[in-house]
């Protein structure tokens, strides 16, 4: 090896479930209490994956954003440029330069970026509000299908606001009081709160709403079909194919009640879990009777 080379440890995420998003206050104690102290501590935290979310929004491409992540993620500083094609660096007392070459071919460790998570991941706050369950473990089935159709109606639109009125339901507040009706209580007297979303808070809830999708259409694969692209997460995105999912959606819940519209409420009120599995055994009992009983 030559005496000038010099190696430089780096630590790369290797999916989108290892970025830490935790949105804490550190160790470091502060002596006012007010909310808006309060806020201004969080929202100057820029956890892993807001970071990744905040390129994005602002417009980089891919290979944009991994070369950043890349640079901060490792706390390296460019300092200035260093010869033909390349850059003088510092990490740490460290100094090194580096070729636009090595970086590309650093940056290779962070393709995933260009793909949805494997499972659905986002901010845990916007603000003072908490995000519900991830994977929509016992959210009602009635959140899934309103958040799905602002979704599908931004695919078709691009309609920014139809992300914030996810959020209005993606967000919420959360109570500390043990007795259910002393917090019902509470929620009556304050009103809902609506998210003040930054462009990263945007691409947050599309990733997030459009990953969920991704790992329904692999667990309940007889009722939605998965994507066939490996880069589901553009946004120019098929309009038939969600207009075909809503008629179905439609469908299948018309199916649950059995035709009968008071226990619509019933289905409504269903764990998203629970009636994405009944949808999904719907769906694979008319599949086998289309198999055993073809049309002619």
């Amino acid at each position: 090896m030559d005496k000038d080379t010099k190696t430089i440890d780096i630590k790369l995420p290797t999916r989108w479930e290892e970025l830490d998003n935790s949105l804490s206050l550190g160790k470091k104690k502060t002596r006012f209490s007010f909310c808006s102290r309060l806020l201004a501590n969080l929202t100057q935290k820029q956890p892993q994956l807001r970071y990744v979310y905040k390129l994005i929004a602002q417009g980089y491409s891919i290979d944009e954003v991994k070369a950043f992540c890349l640079f901060r993620w490792n706390k390296i500083t460019i300092l200035h440029r260093y010869g033909d094609n390349g850059y003088m660096c510092k990490k740490g007392k460290q100094r090194f330069a580096i070729t636009a070459l090595q970086v590309a071919q650093a940056i290779a460790a962070l393709d995933w970026i260009k793909t949805l998570p494997a499972t659905p991941i986002r901010l845990e706050r916007i603000g003072r509000l908490r995000a519900i369950a991830a994977d929509f473990q016992g959210v009602p089935f009635e959140t899934f299908i309103v958040c799905d159709n602002l979704y599908q109606g931004y695919i078709s639109t691009q309609n920014e606001q139809l992300l914030d009125e996810m959020a209005k339901f993606l967000y919420s507040r959360k109570f500390r009081v043990e007795s259910l009706e002393l917090r019902e209580g509470w929620r009556r007297l304050l009103p809902p709160r609506t998210p003040r979303l930054t462009p990263a808070d945007r691409i947050s809830v599309f990733y997030w709403f459009a990953s969920l999708k991704a790992m329904f259409s692999k667990e309940f694969k007889n009722f939605l079909q998965p994507a066939t692209s490996d880069n589901a997460n553009l946004l120019d995105s098929d309009r038939s194919q969600y207009e075909i999912l809503t008629a179905a959606v439609n469908a299948q819940i018309r199916a649950l009640t059995k035709g009968d519209v008071t226990k619509e409420k019933d289905v409504l009120a269903l764990d998203t879990w629970r009636a994405m599995t009944e949808l999904d055994a719907l769906a694979r009992e008319y599949q086998e009777i289309n198999t055993k009983y073809p049309h002619k």
